[in-house]
């Protein structure tokens, strides 16, 4: 087996390969030396292999320099759309992402033309692709499926993940609201506090952040508990180690969001979906069929949240729309897609192993 590096700009990108890293371990490759003190204050505790004794039990982590990379010999997978100047007698790279959703690559997206391999997780990331004029031969297009889906789809404990975010009142429904940051228009500010006071009168209320606005999460707990609110609950996204996102889809009985790539990966729960409308529409060109905005429920800031809801609920139809949009949109959606990475990743430099 190559040795297999994880790159990624930002910590919560690495959710994306954590199921990987379960089944293969590897190192953290950093690029800037600063990153190091933040990737390990959001990757402790993920070391799971025995033999390897790191600060704060967080995954291996090398800083490299250009020069460095160059002489790195195995397989790196990258989260980015960042340079990656191998010696490519010596090692392989494969792109996988961090997300499937209608937001656009960023100016970088060119860059997705250096990598030897991408891992598809469907039709839809294909699309995405040819959507922003990236023609790649066959050979260099992998399907393995969204790596993510097998964690929900191998694990059926609900009650654990009740216990772990502390609902209280499980005779209620649970709603998911996960909005987006600036980029993209996110709502949080608009509506978190609004959700929080109206449908919490009727249902729990689990409101998960972007990343890029964990921070403002205990601003908004205060502000909850000040008002008296219950029946609230936070999911801090940038606790990967309790946090994943499936273990919140795992509680949830409805979700709200808005531009997130989010709103694609929930369609594995089969569970309705809400979008809080916003101004953002540089997004990609899909069909029909790969447009989630074609088929959800909209929100718009008049309107009754809690009735919405309500009708979201005992409204049995949406189900099997979201079920064939599913396969429209990610390949297999059967738990097995780690292992088609991982047969995949075995495959190259064998010579290696």
């Amino acid at each position: 087996m190559p040795p297999v590096y994880y790159f990624f700009n930002q910590a919560y990108q690495f959710s994306n390969a954590l199921p990987l890293y379960r089944r293969l371990g590897g190192t953290v490759i950093l690029k800037k030396t600063h990153k190091f003190f933040q990737f390990v204050r959001y990757l402790r505790g993920l070391n799971r292999h025995a033999g390897e004794h790191t600060f704060l039990h967080t995954p291996a982590m090398k800083i490299c320099k250009p020069a460095d990379i160059k002489k790195l010999k195995g397989v790196i997978i990258s989260l980015s759309t960042a340079t990656m100047r191998c010696d490519p007698a010596l090692c392989k790279t494969i792109f996988i992402g961090h997300g499937t959703g209608d937001k656009k690559y960023d100016s970088h997206e060119k860059l997705l033309e250096q990598f030897d391999y991408i891992f598809l997780s469907g039709p839809k990331h294909r699309e995405k692709l040819k959507d922003v004029g990236i023609d790649l031969p066959a050979e260099k297009l992998v399907d393995t499926g969204n790596l993510r889906f097998d964690d929900y789809l191998n694990s059926t404990d609900r009650g654990r993940e009740m216990e772990r975010m502390g609902i209280a009142d499980r005779s209620r429904k649970n709603v998911l609201y996960a909005p987006t940051w600036k980029w993209g228009d996110g709502t949080l500010d608009k509506y978190a506090m609004r959700f929080a006071r109206e449908i919490t009168r009727k249902y729990n209320l689990i409101i998960r952040p972007h990343h890029m606005d964990r921070r403002r999460i205990p601003l908004y707990k205060l502000r909850t508990r000040l008002e008296g609110l219950s029946h609230v609950y936070f999911s801090n996204p940038g606790d990967l180690l309790h946090s994943d996102t499936m273990q919140d889809f795992r509680i949830s009985d409805i979700l709200i969001s808005d531009t997130s790539s989010i709103l694609y990966e929930y369609l594995i729960t089969g569970n309705p979906v809400i979008v809080a409308a916003n101004e953002f529409n540089d997004l990609h060109h899909m069909p029909d069929t790969m447009n989630i905005m074609k088929h959800v429920t909209l929100f718009r800031e008049e309107q009754d949240i809690v009735d919405l809801i309500g009708h979201c609920l005992e409204d049995g139809t949406s189900r099997s729309v979201y079920n064939r949009m599913l396969h429209d949109c990610f390949s297999f959606n059967d738990g097995k897609s780690v292992d088609r990475a991982v047969r995949f990743i075995q495959t190259l430099l064998p010579e290696q192993s």
